[in-house]
């Protein structure tokens, strides 16, 4: 094996061999990341680690992290990175990787400005550095309109005077709730590659917007005395239409015998997130109290423009669909309890153990997600932190807190 130099801590100088052993852990590591296995990759760069902790293992696991979304996990391995090896810029690079998603736009742009300093033909480094000004500015310019009485969006669209074009070929949305047979239609429109009418976009929006402004925050749901009741809980589908249908395919579409839960995050990194999103948007409007809908991180301005989605919407329709998807995604409710027994949160579980269903049950959700909970000013934008984002700040893995 080549010789590889490598920056130590002062504590931590290692044999030829031992070295030759860490560099072998590395390098599959590096081939897990590549396979897109992530889990062995983080394997791989701790068992390196444990042998010669280095500036590059602990920046290579951050970046294993960040492709699992363990943003806080990130955050640690990179500033490790720096703290080993201060002029190691990947290391740089990435802790900005898991601050950006986070919402931590301050401490992104830092790092990203250190990038840049330091690799001035960095374009990637450049581009970033650059979106992060802009969701700055964007942010500080809603703070200070905010203030501002204005009508959403939802309220000023007319969609009455719009006309479905004949050389249309797709389902059209009928005046009543929507049929199984709709739903049907609309997978295998989709199916083809094709898009629902813009004006049949909207009214679902609004009709969706309408439906979630009537829910609590926290739903309660009922599985019924029958033995057979159940309910499906789904994760993260993140715009794989495909997999989405391939549920539907082993598990039935959903009835007033077969209702789902799927618990956030339906848009961002895949290609299809809108019509993953649409497709359950219909079949809520189909069956309200059977299909129900909560709030993941990704249902948020901040990771739409980072992870995709609103580009996606750009794409296929315009800004005036992306806005509208925003205010409905802030309507969606943040908790379910499943028979008094169950509670599903897409985010985690409260450090604090004083939290109570009625605490959920009264947050006041129509807003952005805020950027940490330990930032958050008012009781209930913690709670709100919690029960959406959390998952992506922990520093550790499951249902689990760190003691000592």
């Amino acid at each position: 094996m080549e010789k590889v130099n490598v920056q130590l801590g002062a504590a931590h100088q290692g044999s030829e061999a031992t070295l030759s052993r860490a560099e072998d852990f590395k390098e599959k590591g590096n081939d897990a990341l590549k396979a897109f296995k992530f889990p062995l990759a983080v394997e791989m760069y701790t068992t390196a680690i444990s042998l010669i902790p280095t500036a590059i293992y602990y920046s290579n696991r951050a970046a294993a992290h960040i492709k699992m979304e363990s943003y806080g996990l990130a955050l640690e391995d990179a500033s490790e990175s720096i703290k080993i090896d201060p002029s190691y810029i990947k290391a740089y690079y990435r802790r900005a990787s898991a601050n950006l998603p986070l919402g931590h736009l301050k401490d992104a742009l830092r790092d990203y400005r250190t990038v840049v300093k330091m690799k001035p033909t960095s374009a990637e480094a450049k581009s970033k550095m650059k979106l992060c000004e802009q969701l700055i500015r964007q942010a500080a310019f809603a703070e200070a309109i905010q203030s501002e009485r204005h009508r959403p969006l939802s309220e000023t669209i007319d969609v009455s005077a719009m006309v479905v074009d004949s050389s249309y070929d797709g389902p059209h949305l009928p005046e009543t709730p929507p049929s199984t047979e709709f739903i049907t239609d609309v997978l295998d429109h989709f199916k083809r590659g094709k898009l629902l009418h813009r004006k049949y976009v909207l009214q679902i929006l609004l009709s969706m917007k309408s439906m979630l402004q009537a829910l609590p925050s926290l739903l309660r749901i009922p599985l019924g005395s029958d033995a057979q009741a159940h309910i499906t809980v789904c994760g993260d589908t993140h715009g794989q239409f495909y997999d989405v249908c391939n549920i539907f395919a082993l598990n039935g579409l959903p009835s007033e015998t077969n209702p789902y839960l799927f618990n956030g995050d339906f848009v961002d990194r895949g290609s299809f997130s809108l019509e993953v999103v649409l497709t359950l948007f219909v079949m809520k409007l189909a069956f309200p109290g059977h299909v129900h809908l909560l709030r993941g991180n990704h249902e948020s301005k901040n990771m739409n423009k980072i992870y995709g989605f609103e580009g996606e919407v750009k794409h296929k329709y315009d800004d005036v669909v992306m806005n509208l998807f925003s205010e409905v995604f802030n309507w969606l409710p943040l908790a379910a309890c499943i028979e008094s027994k169950v509670l599903v949160v897409h985010g985690g579980l409260f450090h604090q153990d004083n939290v109570t269903l009625a605490d959920i049950e009264k947050i006041d959700r129509n807003r952005e997600p805020p950027e940490s909970g330990i930032d958050c000013p008012f009781y209930t934008n913690w709670i709100l932190f919690t029960l959406i984002v959390s998952h992506t700040n922990s520093t550790l893995n499951g249902c689990c807190f760190r003691i000592g």
